[in-house]
């Protein structure tokens, strides 16, 4: 493993956060469930959501026969589905994704400005300039990055396919330019012994796990197995039981025989956790003070922003809500997400074999 971090481009260092929700406008949202409801079916919408939107979003979702999942997932659920009309709940890039994938059809999102810790932490014109000085290095991007970031890429990973891919591109002997995760792209040099050259971006949610306070919380809960996102700090990903994406993690958690569970991603999947393991207790692993960032607990400030008054919006004024992508950047980031595709795939099928 060889393992080389990028020190000469623009990481913020803190980010605007949207303010939280209060506990009335909670309230307030979760009584308008019935209208939201009513006006998908009336718009002949598809709601596609990720496991880190609101309780609420996600009942409506499988209320109105939408879909719930990954940011890959989602938008492959958009292309493949007969509706027109998209509504992405998520974060901004995975309305783009959507959009990549569907470009006849009309996305919407609740809210545009939801933004990316991660995606914030790479810009196109970095990267250009990155590329250029690491010239034989293939870029792998995050699926958690911007259109333009992703026509940049030679590949688009998600963290499900991630170590794959770099054992994939280990043993055709390239290096990786990776980018933006530091956490998952240490984890990928790590499991796949890749040589990479790492971009020092973070999620402000996976970063702010802390090792010391999960052993205190394991000493309370001693027969609990620890599951743990890789965009989790080393140090978290090492006490870890399992490691996976978030579809990975509920996966786990299914077939497990284990009765309690602390998990290290964002606390919104414990929905569809306890849903799908009512005879099973999972428990929230701590994360530290703030690493100067307005977050008590694990959950994405981002995320919140899509509430169902501002999907209402959306759907009685889609126009106003509605995501473009530039076409030449749509179809040089399709490339990328289409070898994923075909990679995970051929992977499923055994055309290729993993050493």
């Amino acid at each position: 493993m060889s393992l080389h971090m990028i020190d000469n481009v623009s990481i913020p260092e803190t980010f605007d956060l949207p303010d939280r929700l209060t506990r009335e406008q909670k309230i307030k949202d979760d009584m308008l469930f019935d209208k939201a409801l009513e006006l998908i079916k009336q718009k002949d919408a598809l709601l596609i959501a990720h496991y880190y939107t609101s309780e609420t979003m996600q009942r409506l979702c499988e209320a109105s026969g939408g879909f719930i999942g990954d940011s890959l997932e989602m938008a492959r659920k958009g292309r493949d589905s007969d509706k027109k009309l998209i509504l992405v709940a998520g974060v901004r890039f995975m309305g783009e994704t959507a959009k990549i994938l569907s470009p006849e059809k009309t996305v919407i999102m609740p809210d545009l400005l939801a933004e990316c810790s991660l995606d914030l932490c790479c810009n196109v014109e970095d990267l250009k300039r990155v590329k250029a000085s690491v010239k034989d290095a293939v870029v792998v991007a995050y699926a958690n990055t911007s259109a333009a970031v992703k026509a940049q890429a030679d590949w688009i990973v998600t963290s499900s396919l991630a170590v794959e891919l770099g054992k994939y591109l280990t043993q055709q002997k390239k290096t990786i330019l990776w980018v933006p995760d530091r956490h998952l792209g240490s984890y990928i040099a790590n499991m796949s012994d890749s040589d990479i050259y790492c971009w020092p971006g973070r999620c402000i949610v996976h970063d702010a796990f802390e090792a010391n306070a999960l052993d205190f919380v394991k000493k309370d809960h001693k027969d609990a197995l620890v599951l743990v996102h890789p965009e989790a700090p080393a140090s978290v990903v090492a006490k870890a039981d399992y490691v996976g994406s978030t579809s990975q993690i509920l996966a786990f958690a299914k077939q497990s025989s284990a009765k309690e569970f602390i998990i290290a991603t964002e606390r919104n999947i414990f929905y569809k956790l306890s849903l799908a393991c009512k005879d099973k207790k999972f428990i929230e692993a701590p994360v530290a003070s703030t690493k100067g960032h307005c977050i008590s607990c694990a959950n994405c400030p981002w995320m919140e922003l899509n509430t169902l008054e501002k999907l209402i919006a959306a759907l009685n004024d889609p126009k106003s809500h509605e995501l473009s992508v530039d076409e030449d950047i749509r179809l040089g980031a399709l490339k990328p997400l289409e070898r994923m595709l075909d990679f995970s795939r051929d992977l499923k099928e055994g055309k290729i074999t993993l050493e």
